[in-house]
């Protein structure tokens, strides 16, 4: 039953983006917000209703621990968004061109989040402590988000750097291409250094985001499946929410009200037992607070830093 589990989620993502890229997404286009829609009620609603499968072979509550991580990692991705708007207008990267880049970048965090994930899993099955090293982590990481904020810098990351130094990229933009035939041979284009920015910044992602989820549950079936299934749709959250995150001014308190509670949640586990009702109770008030405050309550010209 385990193994089966991993065959439907496998199959699953596999099949929606073959979809997404081959068929859907086959030609460069900027993309509608009315479209771009479409796809985040799609892609969260497969998430949602991925959680009867986890059901089916895992038990109720977890399935409840699904929903409850998919809320929460949905949650921190959506302030992944306001990077990637940084990263594209650093880079100068023509709207047409975004999805392919953030296609090639969700790829890659199937991957590394997936080694975040069974390490952590791995290191708190054998090393308990590790629990409450990451619920400190991540109250201070709400701490600093609370009063530091994010600012993103492409240029100084070290890692982009380094690969501007290495790798033979050209200066010009060849379409969606990330690596041309030039007089001077094969050459990258600035495309991937794109992709390597947003690869680095969502590893730094993960370092926040999956203690998060391990706060929530610590099985790797549940972690992993939700963890992907809520940032698959990142990219049709991208192109609804690019001209309108600025106005959710409340969604970033939001954030740190979460990852402090789940820190908190973390170092007392072993004393107080949450039910996951109201962890997931919880983190969706929190959410649906933010949401309709910022609606009731939009920011106005001149509270830009909010």
């Amino acid at each position: 039953m385990a193994f089966l589990g991993w065959v439907i989620a496998g199959a699953l993502v596999f099949l929606l983006l073959a979809l997404d890229l081959f068929v859907f997404h086959r030609h460069a286009a900027v993309e509608s917000t009315r479209r771009a829609a479409v796809w985040s009620v799609l892609w969260v609603g497969v998430g949602l209703l991925f959680a009867l499968v986890v059901g089916a072979l895992r038990g109720w509550e977890a399935s409840l621990e699904y929903v409850t991580a998919f809320l929460v990692e949905k949650a921190l991705s959506v302030d992944n968004l306001f990077v990637f708007i940084a990263l594209f207008s650093y880079f100068s990267v023509e709207g047409q061109y975004h999805h392919r880049v953030l296609f090639w970048g969700i790829i890659g965090a199937i991957i590394t989040r997936g080694l975040f994930i069974f390490g952590g899993v791995a290191l708190l099955a054998h090393f308990h402590w590790v629990l409450y090293l990451l619920g400190g982590l991540l109250i201070v990481t709400g701490a600093r988000l609370a009063f530091v904020g994010e600012q993103v810098h492409p240029e100084r990351n070290r890692v982009v750097r380094y690969a501007s130094q290495v790798l033979p990229v050209v200066r010009a933009h060849y379409g969606e291409h990330f690596i041309v035939k030039t007089d001077a041979g094969w050459r990258f284009t600035p495309l991937v250094l794109v992709l390597i920015a947003i690869e680095s910044t969502d590893v730094m992602f993960a370092i926040d985001s999956v203690p998060a989820v391990l706060a929530v549950s610590q099985d790797p079936f549940v972690v992993y499946t939700s963890n992907i299934f809520a940032i698959l749709g990142l990219r049709a959250l991208y192109f609804v929410l690019a001209g309108a995150l600025r106005t959710l001014r409340f969604l970033r308190p939001a954030l740190v009200a979460i990852l402090i509670l789940v820190g908190v949640k973390m170092l007392v586990s072993d004393f107080v037992k949450v039910p996951i009702g109201i962890s997931l109770g919880t983190v969706a008030a929190i959410l649906a607070l933010a949401t309709i405050g910022s609606l009731l309550f939009p920011r106005r010209a001149g509270d830009e830093h909010d």
